[in-house]
């Protein structure tokens, strides 16, 4: 990675998914920011935790990656966030996202705000909206921003955790909007867009918000992405999943960077196809798949 890389920032939540046996770290923000940096970007997570063990831990963690954790702040009274993953119900997981934590009240320091000022990219997504504390300090961070970073609302909406106007106001913001297919069916009810066709939903986002790009992830089905003049619809490659927690923060940081890279779309929706499939055959959501990402690189680039 060059020290002139690209700078792609992963900001929102970062936590540990407790099992009943193991725990392991968690947060979309920091797998984009983690697979950004085996694509040859520079990634960096911007979150809070807690100045406590698990906090600790989950610095130690991102540092073994290899990640900067300079915009990780430390909270002095609110804890590390945690999920508690409940499997008594085998095969229907419950969870619960534990309110009132560190990521909740992520601050707008001049170090966060100083970056963003030179990011090509940053990545957000709706969970870490929930206060208003933490969404204030993420518009604050979108709007110094330079005109041409790349400005990605991945929805990823989890459970409540969510409300029209927090979306509406990130779409607003969004340069590219990346959601599921589940996803999808959500905002459209919620935003009263009113299709069950998903390219006249996805059209309809870029010109209502002004989004330059909807992507949407349909898992085996692939991916949809949408302009206002292009429309590219790949289909899913079949892979063996082992784990696909990740694969798709891991398909949003290829398709950053593709953008970056200034590849075609049918390009970009391949590759961040590939990549993300790629994650799903490892284990846990930081797999190490650079050599991998490389060598797909070679085979999608224009």
């Amino acid at each position: 990675m060059s020290a002139h890389a690209p700078l792609v920032i992963g900001l929102g939540e970062l936590l540990w998914d407790i099992y009943p046996d193991s725990r392991l770290p968690g947060g979309a923000p920091a797998n984009v920011a983690f697979q950004a940096s085996q694509l040859g970007l520079t990634g960096i997570v911007a979150s809070r935790v807690g100045r406590d063990a698990l906090g600790d831990e989950l610095l130690q963690f991102l540092a073994g990656k290899s990640l900067d954790t300079s915009l990780v702040q430390r909270d002095p009274t609110h804890p590390t966030g945690r999920v508690t993953v409940d499997l008594s119900d085998e095969g229907h997981p419950d969870y619960v996202i534990h309110e009132d934590v560190a990521w909740d009240v992520i601050e707008p320091q001049q170090a966060l705000l100083d970056a963003a000022g030179r990011a090509a990219a940053i990545c957000f997504g709706t969970l870490a909206q929930r206060s208003p504390v933490s969404r204030e300090t993420i518009h604050a961070t979108l709007a110094v921003c330079p005109d041409k970073c790349l400005i990605v609302y991945d929805v990823n909406l989890r459970q409540q955790w969510y409300q029209r106007e927090w979306i509406e106001r990130s779409l607003h913001q969004a340069t590219i909007a990346k959601l599921n297919r589940e996803e999808a069916d959500v905002l459209s009810s919620l935003l009263e867009i009113g299709t069950g066709d998903l390219h006249k939903f996805a059209a309809t986002v870029c010109q209502q918000f002004e989004v330059s790009l909807v992507c949407m992830t349909r898992a085996e089905q692939g991916c949809l992405l949408v302009t206002a003049d292009e429309t590219v619809d790949v289909p899913g490659r079949t892979v063996d999943v082992v784990d696909a927690v990740g694969a798709g923060d891991a398909f949003a940081a290829a398709l950053i960077a593709c953008r970056l890279w200034g590849w075609p779309l049918r390009n970009s929706a391949e590759f961040a196809n590939a990549v993300g499939g790629l994650v799903a055959t490892r284990s846990g959501a930081m797999p190490s798949v650079r050599e991998e990402a490389a060598a797909l690189r070679k085979q999608f680039a224009p």
